[in-house]
C-alpha cells in the first residue's frame, strides 16, 4: 500500500474494510503523509490468498513497524441500521 500526502483519518478509512472492523484514527496527527506499507494478506482472507505463504508481516505487525502506529481493540458506540418491516412493492 502506497500514501501519498494520506491523512491518518484516510488511513483508517482504508483498513476497515480489509480487517472486517471499524479503525477508527486516535493518533491526534493532523498532517498528510507519504508512505509505503508491506504486508502479507490474512491466509484465507479471501479466495486469492488462500493457501498463500509469504515472509511478509501481519497488517498489524507491519503498521507498527514500517509506520510507528498501533492498532488496539477497543469497544464504542457503533452505527446500525433497523429495518422493522419490508413489502413487496405494488405493481403500477
Amino acid at each position: 500500500m502506497t500514501g501519498v500526502r494520506a491523512t491518518m483519518p484516510e488511513l483508517a478509512t482504508v483498513r476497515t474494510k480489509p480487517l472486517q472492523r471499524k479503525v477508527v484514527d486516535e493518533t491526534g496527527l493532523t498532517g498528510a503523509y507519504d508512505f509505503k506499507l508491506h504486508w502479507a494478506p490474512d491466509s484465507g482472507s479471501t479466495p486469492a490468498n488462500e493457501g498463500v505463504v509469504t515472509d511478509l508481516p501481519s497488517i498489524f505487525t507491519a503498521l507498527q513497524e514500517q509506520l510507528g502506529l498501533r492498532l488496539r481493540d477497543s469497544k464504542g458506540p457503533v452505527e446500525v441500521l433497523v429495518i422493522d418491516g419490508a413489502e413487496k412493492p405494488s405493481a403500477n
